[in-house]
């Protein structure tokens, strides 16, 4: 039976840059140890040990979870579709909807003028927009989701909103968080969020944490509003974000974007799943590459954060059918929703029957990203770390004339942005096949855009008999531009 294994962009890179593989099979199982037979490095992704798929790994045939289970032997037939789908973050009001009613602030004729295209509609009416102004949404972050959440949410008239953020404008943010602007650049992100937020609607208070989101705040934030919006963009403070709803009984506005692909849902641990249910633990550092690195679409945030801040909006109206125990994928590419189903899971370490999470932990420790001990040579006889070369010791041994070959492991379109002279491109989804175009008998520095590919794929070539010396370039070309050639562009 002919059966199409969908390959999410983050794993596409381990086969052949492919999204769609059509192979004949009649289980799950078949199905996978095919297009794996064939991307050995997609299978070290996917399996664990015992051949188990790993925790992080979800699997789904058409819309239908069976990771759980773990029934990598159920049926498929003539033209199901299954989707690996790794971790890249109504009803009428009762006393458990997220904003209470009992006592409900009133509206002046400014904010009835303001607000009247809601009014005029049943679902919103008077008392709806009384209870988003009584409402206290809690955002972290004010990036690609939280910008655009942000605005929307101050536009219909949230009462109180929280902003978490500790970072500052840079340039490169201005492609998609659009609640900065060119002026902002180099001001915190607390301050602009702050401003343009009250320049929308003066009538919403907007409350200001110039602070990282940590595991002593957390819990004293997130008890103080009635709802979360998770707009980060990395695997500890999002496994932070959920644990600290469960453990506060919120609801977790969830959203997550990569190049063209979003994820939006609610977690909601009194209702159903929450985030560790659908990924119990982290992919490997370095397994899934941020924004940063693998890009994204400049409008894709703005359609998830305009998700998030609707999801937000109708469980503080009470009504309408929330993303709650659903997934939605969003493929901006193909202009394709898709949506699965999700299930709690008894066995969840934090909101399951048996809680084993019962306070926050070290997220970083947990996420695997603790600073490791000082860096050495990762092939030597003494079996040691990754050796590291900043980028003004590489320029100082180039000017020696040291007999040294630099291989950039980004795309081909990174290399078209920016270069250090004298490299030599082998992207990393190539660089096992083409290992025999790198000179054992010399030197070699490995470069990316920030150092994160670059040791994946040092990573790689040991693993896969190279004998020469590797030494992984820190900071990448960022660093180069930063502190050797500011004439190279940065992106």
């Amino acid at each position: 039976m002919a059966v199409t294994v969908f390959i999410p962009t983050a794993l596409r890179q381990f086969a052949g840059d492919r999204a769609e593989v059509s192979v004949e099979a009649a289980t799950v199982g078949e199905a996978l140890e095919k297009v794996t037979g064939e991307h050995a490095e997609l299978r070290r992704h996917l399996y664990g040990e015992q051949n188990a798929l790993r925790s992080f790994v979800n699997v789904y045939v058409n819309d239908e979870d069976i990771r759980h289970a773990q029934r990598l032997d159920t049926p498929v037939k003539d033209g199901d579709t299954v989707s690996i789908i790794p971790a890249i973050a109504g009803g009428a009001t009762t006393e458990a909807e997220a904003v209470k009613a009992e006592v409900l602030p009133t509206l002046s004729n400014d904010e009835i003028a303001r607000y009247s295209r809601h009014l005029i509609m049943p679902e919103v009416g008077m008392e709806g927009q009384r209870k988003l102004k009584a409402a206290r949404v809690l955002m972290i972050g004010t990036g690609g989701l939280g910008a655009p959440t942000g605005m929307y949410l101050a536009a219909a008239g949230v009462g109180t909103l929280g902003v978490v953020d500790f970072d500052v404008v840079d340039a490169s943010n201005l492609q998609r968080q659009i609640v900065h602007g060119t002026k902002d650049v180099g001001r915190p992100k607390i301050e602009s969020a702050r401003d343009r937020l009250s320049d929308i609607n003066p009538h919403v208070k907007i409350e200001a944490y110039e602070t990282r989101l940590t595991s002593e705040n957390a819990l004293e934030l997130f008890r103080e509003y009635d709802m979360v919006v998770d707009g980060t963009d990395n695997f500890p403070t999002r496994y932070l974000v959920n644990d600290a709803c469960v453990l506060t009984g919120k609801p977790n506005v969830y959203g997550s974007i990569f190049r063209f692909e979003g994820q939006a849902s609610v977690f909601w641990a009194a209702r159903g799943a929450c985030y560790r249910c659908l990924y119990p633990e982290p992919p490997p550092p370095g397994l899934v590459p941020s924004c940063a690195e693998g890009g994204v679409l400049g409008v894709l945030p703005g359609i998830i954060g305009a998700i998030q801040a609707n999801e937000a909006i109708k469980l503080i109206l009470g009504g309408g059918d929330p993303l709650i125990n659903r997934l939605l994928l969003f493929d901006a590419w193909k202009l394709r929703f898709r949506e699965l189903k999700l299930r709690k899971d008894p066995a969840c370490p934090v909101c399951g029957e048996n809680p084993t999470v019962k306070e926050l932990i070290d997220y970083e420790q947990f996420c695997g990203l603790t600073p490791p001990p000082a860096a050495v040579q990762t092939n030597s006889e003494t079996e040691g770390r990754m050796e590291e070369i900043t980028a003004t010791e590489l320029k100082q041994r180039i000017d020696q004339g040291d007999d040294l070959q630099i291989i950039d492991v980004r795309e081909p379109n990174e290399y078209d942005i920016a270069r250090i002279p004298g490299t030599k491109l082998i992207p990393l989804a190539q660089v096992t096949q083409r290992m025999g175009e790198i000179d054992e008998g010399r030197e070699t520095v490995v470069h990316c855009k920030g150092g994160v590919r670059s040791a994946r794929a040092i990573e790689a070539l040991t693993r896969s008999g190279f004998k020469g010396k590797l030494v992984n370039l820190k900071g990448g070309i960022t660093a180069w531009s930063n502190d050797v050639d500011p004439s190279v562009p940065k992106y």
